[in-house]
């Protein structure tokens, strides 16, 4: 296939759906190869379905959650990896309990790099897509993926580091996907009142307590991806234990989506190409000498 490759690594099933899932679309459709890493099962995370919420589906969760997961992934039209680490759930209470033994957020930063590493050098990404340093939201398992990711792009291309997890290979450039952005919800939230009907933003707005100051201060590139939302939601609804069909994700209708915020938003973290902020294209700058394709793989 020609094109570029950009790899997404994301903390757990779900996550790729509903952070940048319409961008990857866009570009699996143009021709370029795209790849999800996830680092974790989502084991312990919650069923957010009440039609899901059942004994059956708890027992097997680990089982249903790749079933989906697999679903996603055919339906934006991108490859698949596990990393294999073990979700380390949302901790919660004051003081907060410690992350269970096995959690991934408690492995050792330097085991966790190598095994991203590995896939780094298998797939060679121009890309990569990550969290920011707050993780987007304060996870164990998203600030976890923020620093293993910042580490794999960092260590891939030195062939000093994990000599065992093949050939070299050096990213160009790594992105933190934002996806909750206040003048977002608060472009849907206005249009609704301009037409008279009822904002489901008012509350949310009234009590917005930004964590990481002006994100749209922070983003440096917009993707038009409008007419991929449709699959954006088919691809989240594929995670249905996650997904409450009548939850807020699904609140906006697309049309009203596609006519006021057509984009999605990224923030270039690290480049060793010479780009212009701000960027359309998240391969801005990148040309087809910028890396050698690949030896065909076996997968």
């Amino acid at each position: 296939m020609s094109g570029f490759r950009l790899m997404a690594v994301h903390a757990h099933p779900d996550d790729e759906a509903s952070k940048g899932a319409g961008t990857m679309a866009r570009y699996a459709k143009e021709g370029h190869e795209v790849m999800v890493v996830t680092l974790t099962g989502g084991e312990r995370g919650d069923i957010l379905n009440p039609s899901l919420d059942t004994a059956g589906v708890h027992d097997r969760i680990a089982e249903v959650r790749r079933e989906e997961m697999a679903r996603a992934a055919a339906i934006l039209g991108v490859q698949h990896r596990w990393l294999g680490f073990m979700d380390s759930g949302l901790p919660e209470g004051d003081p907060l309990p410690p992350l269970p033994d096995d959690a991934f957020a408690r492995v050792p930063l330097d085991v966790a790099t190598e095994a991203l590493v590995k896939v780094v050098r298998d797939f060679r990404p121009h890309v990569m897509i990550t969290y920011d340093e707050n993780g987007g939201y304060p996870h164990p398992d998203h600030i976890m993926c923020h620093q293993v990711s910042m580490a794999a792009f960092k260590t891939a291309g030195d062939e000093t580091k994990y000599p065992d997890a093949g050939e070299p290979w050096e990213p160009s450039k790594i992105y933190y996907v934002h996806g909750f952005l206040r003048d977002r919800m608060q472009s849907f939230h206005d249009d609704f009142l301009a037409r008279g009907l009822e904002s489901p933003y008012t509350t949310w707005l009234q009590n917005w307590k930004p964590r990481q100051g002006d994100i749209m201060g922070r983003v440096t590139t917009q993707i038009t991806c409008g007419e991929f939302f449709p699959v954006r939601d088919e691809a989240l609804r594929a995670h249905a234990t996650q997904v409450d069909p009548n939850g807020p994700f699904f609140v906006v209708p697309l049309e009203m989506q596609q006519r006021l915020w057509p984009t999605e938003e990224f923030e270039l973290a690290h480049t060793r190409v010479k780009t212009a902020i701000p960027e359309t294209d998240l391969f801005a700058g990148l040309t087809p000498e910028t890396k050698p394709h690949p030896k065909e793989r076996n997968h």
